[in-house]
């Protein structure tokens, strides 16, 4: 794995300005390529949405981000440095597990399910990577995994396990783990997709509040309400192309796409 030759792309002029910048970025699944040359920029403080079908590769976009999923063609850069791979007489190889490990640390992922340690309570699950991969002093980073609780409105349920909260409430742990890192970006994979809807509001407050707070984020949803009032950028997705982008009154307002009106028509 750690030799796999990455497919060359010519790189374009880079925005200094950007804290994520997609070049030409490829994914294939065996025949099936899902992601088609995508050129995004994310730039710092800023929020990005990809609103899009099922199956348009939002989500593969997403974890090619943080190197979840390698890519096939083209370069992700993430805070100026190359992801998941290493450049060497002009080609590019796959980077060791370890080192793809350490760039993550820069890197905060939401999942659609939780994904929370079922034997640890709310803190300790928020406790876990600044201790056991950063290695950080316990009572520092305990006493920020409560400042957390209280940022997602959870200070209440510190020592209460996973089974023991709602959706809602483990979708928050969850948020406050990945900032437990301290992250420059954070990635959100349709959040609130798995949540009945009366739990959907909370979790969104929270995302409005980072979002506010000038955290770089780019959030795979469907609230188009969401996107609408928290979102710098739209990124609309189809068939592996971004099929428009720009701002939410752009986008939302004057689609200039027919596929983009269509998508539209069908979800507002």
């Amino acid at each position: 794995m750690s030799d796999q030759v990455l497919d060359r792309v010519n790189d374009q002029v880079l925005d200094d300005t950007s804290l994520v910048r997609l070049r030409g970025v490829r994914k294939r699944f065996g025949p099936l390529e899902v992601l088609k040359g995508i050129d995004m920029d994310v730039r710092e403080g800023e929020v990005t949405c990809l609103l899009g079908p099922s199956g348009s590769g939002k989500s593969t976009l997403l974890r090619c981000i943080n190197h979840l999923e390698s890519i096939n063609g083209g370069k992700i850069y993430v805070d100026g440095e190359l992801v998941g791979y290493r450049e060497k007489n002009g080609e590019l190889y796959e980077m060791h597990p370890r080192a793809v490990a350490k760039q993550r640390r820069k890197i905060g992922m939401v999942f659609q399910r939780f994904n929370l340690f079922p034997h640890k309570t709310s803190i300790e699950n928020i406790m876990e990577a600044p201790l056991g991969v950063a290695r950080r002093p316990r009572a520092e980073v305990r006493k920020e995994a409560f400042e957390l609780l209280e940022k997602v409105g959870l200070s209440e349920w510190a020592n209460h396990y996973p089974a023991q909260l709602s959706g809602g409430q483990q979708q928050r742990i969850a948020i406050a783990r990945a900032l437990a890192m301290k992250p420059k970006i954070m990635l959100f994979d349709e959040p609130t997709s798995a949540l009945d809807p009366e739990l959907v509001g909370d979790v969104l407050e929270v995302m409005r509040d980072l979002a506010q707070a000038g955290t770089t984020m780019v959030v795979v949803t469907h609230e188009i309400g969401f996107a609408r009032s928290a979102a710098d950028t739209v990124v609309f997705m189809d068939d592996g192309v971004v099929v428009e982008s720009g701002s939410p009154d752009d986008v939302f307002d004057n689609p200039q796409s027919d596929r983009t009106k269509g998508f539209l028509d069908s979800v507002l």
